[in-house]
């Protein structure tokens, strides 16, 4: 991971305010390239999962509309497919567990893909669809169908989509037995989702399952603008990921079945490429030391309680360079890390500092880009963290320190008000 960004948010005299999301420009564009890479090995498309990342200032760098290399977005509701058709530009592919016929009626006119949910749910919108296109009122909309290939890769039941119960995609018996070759007429494509921040020996045993349950389905679709996608989840950019396997993967896909293959990463994208500074406003003696910071694990990172997940923290040492906080116990003083919200369990985690932390210090968690800035909120009328990006110090080596960031943008009384009514 680069220290420049970190070295500049935790330096005294940093420009930086708190809270504050930072976006980590040099960390995007390494990203970004690596997932080229993946794309010019296999010809595979890879799209911007929006749900898991979707800071617009930042879309210059990652979309070919800009100087980046993806080549769209996935987005899971209108205002995602709209926010990637005016400011990401390429594709827009749009998939919920449900649309409503008039969110179904605006997403012809900015998706290139569509993804039903149910067979029930095509066979409502295809008359639509149909009459849209007659009219030339709707773009050339390819749609498609989300399988459940019933395999579970996920070991958090609330993250995985093929969980016993889940509402996610048509199983195998549901689609051998409601489909018939001329009711699947206008389907272009099929999509499956079973990983959550994996690696490609996950993406391999999903593949088999696919393959063993839905391959007729496959060789059934139009050799016309085939296309198959592999969902989310994928770890690409996380090292050791096993690069090499992915692509032999695609490539096996690509040439078997005739297809266009997809990906649509969040966490890819953004990984380790945005951080969240915080200060101690108070520390408060219980059965340990709990430093109150102005940020909050419910409204400003929810992973941390949903996931769970423990991010990194980072701090300024005596010596002035910046120091990760170990695991509890691990270092001179332990400590636990709280919100300010009066949730009770608004609590990030037990770290352990080289001294006891004080009033007025700064911290800087990690990895707080994907799945963090999106699912912020304004309980207790908390104000949202700002929002700055951190530019890579190679761009302009002769720009002082502050020169390097820049706030996009500051929340207010206003944004809380204006959610309300």
């Amino acid at each position: 991971m680069r220290g420049d960004c970190l070295d500049l948010l935790l330096a005294p005299d940093s420009p930086a305010p708190s809270p504050c999301f930072v976006l980590d420009e040099c960390r995007l564009a390494e990203n970004a390239a690596i997932l080229d890479s993946v794309q010019k090995a296999t010809g595979a498309k890879i799209l911007l999962a929006l749900k898991g990342f979707a800071a617009w200032a930042t879309f210059p760098l990652l979309s070919r509309a800009g100087s980046g290399p993806l080549w769209g977005v996935c987005a899971s509701s209108v205002d995602e497919a709209r926010l990637g058709r005016e400011d990401f530009g390429g594709e827009v592919h749009a998939f919920a567990a449900a649309w409503s016929e008039e969110e179904f009626r605006e997403l012809l006119t900015l998706c290139d893909h569509i993804v039903f949910n149910s067979l029930a749910q095509w066979r409502r919108f295809r008359p639509l669809a149909e009459a849209a296109r007659a009219s030339g009122k709707s773009r050339e909309v390819s749609f498609g169908l989300r399988l459940n290939p019933e395999h579970s890769e996920g070991a958090v039941p609330i993250y995985d989509p093929c969980a016993p119960g889940s509402r996610l995609g048509i199983r195998p018996a549901q689609l051998a037995a409601g489909a018939t070759p001329g009711e699947l007429e206008g389907i272009s494509g099929l999509h499956f989702h079973t990983l959550c921040e994996q690696g490609a020996d996950a993406l391999e045993r999903t593949l088999d399952a696919v393959e063993e349950k839905f391959a007729p389905w496959i060789t059934a679709l139009p050799q016309e603008g085939r296309w198959l996608n592999f969902g989310g989840g994928h770890h690409i950019t996380k090292p050791g990921y096993d690069r090499a396997l992915l692509c032999r993967l695609i490539g096996r896909w690509r040439d078997r079945y005739g297809a266009q293959i997809y990906l649509e990463p969040g966490e890819a994208v953004a990984l380790d490429a945005g951080w969240l500074t915080a200060t101690v406003l108070d520390v408060v003696e219980a059965d340990m030391p709990v430093a109150v910071l102005d940020v909050s694990a419910a409204c400003h990172m929810p992973d941390v309680l949903e996931m769970p997940y423990r991010p990194g923290v980072y701090y300024r040492a005596a010596h002035g360079a910046p120091r990760r906080a170990a695991e509890a116990g691990a270092d001179a003083w332990t400590c636990r890390l709280a919100g300010k919200s009066c949730l009770a369990g608004d609590v990030i985690g037990e770290y352990a500092f080289a001294a006891p932390l004080a009033v007025g210090d700064r911290l800087v968690f990690a990895d707080m880009a994907i799945y963090s800035m999106v699912k912020t909120t304004t309980f207790n009328g908390l104000r949202l963290p700002s929002i700055g990006i951190c530019r890579c110090a190679e761009a302009d080596p002769l720009a002082p320190a502050g020169g390097r960031f820049r706030i996009l943008r500051r929340f207010g009384y206003e944004d809380f008000r204006g959610r309300l009514s």
